[in-house]
C-alpha cells in the first residue's frame, strides 16, 4: 500500500515536499516513481528512484527543481519540489515496482502498485 501526502496550494516560486509512505512492500526491493496528471492530460512521469536509491531519473521539465529521495528504513519516499510553476499543478501519485537497477525510463506503464493521489495547486 502506498500513501501519498503533502500536496496543497502554493504560490508560483514556492516549495512543497510530497511524501509517499509504503507499507506491505519491502521498499528496498522496489523502485518508486512519482507521477502527475493534470486535468485533460495523460499521466506522466516526474521522477523515479531505484530500489537502493542510487539511481534517479527526472523529467526534463522538473530537472534542477525537484529532488527525489528514499529511506528504506522509514519506508518513505519524498519528492521535494522547489521553484514551482503553474504548469506543475496536478494530482501527484506515487507508485512502486520491482525494476532492474539500471531501468531506463520513468513511465507510468512500468509501475503496477499505485497509491491515491495528492493535489498540488500552484497559483500565479
Amino acid at each position: 500500500q502506498l500513501q501519498a501526502s503533502g500536496g496543497g496550494l502554493v504560490q508560483a516560486g514556492g516549495s512543497l515536499r510530497l511524501s509517499c509512505v509504503v507499507s506491505g512492500l519491502p521498499l528496498d526491493q522496489y523502485a518508486i516513481g512519482w507521477f502527475r496528471q493534470a486535468p485533460g492530460k495523460e499521466r506522466e512521469g516526474v521522477s523515479c528512484i531505484s530500489s537502493g536509491g542510487g539511481r534517479t531519473i527526472y523529467d526534463d521539465h522538473v530537472t534542477g527543481r525537484f529532488t527525489i529521495s528514499k529511506d528504506n528504513i522509514m519506508n518513505t519516499v519524498w519528492l521535494q519540489m522547489s521553484s514551482l510553476k503553474p504548469e506543475d499543478a496536478a494530482v501527484y501519485y506515487c507508485a512502486a515496482e520491482i525494476l532492474p537497477h539500471e531501468f531506463g525510463s520513468c513511465s507510468p506503464e512500468d509501475f503496477g502498485s499505485w497509491g491515491q493521489g495528492t493535489l498540488v495547486t500552484v497559483s500565479s
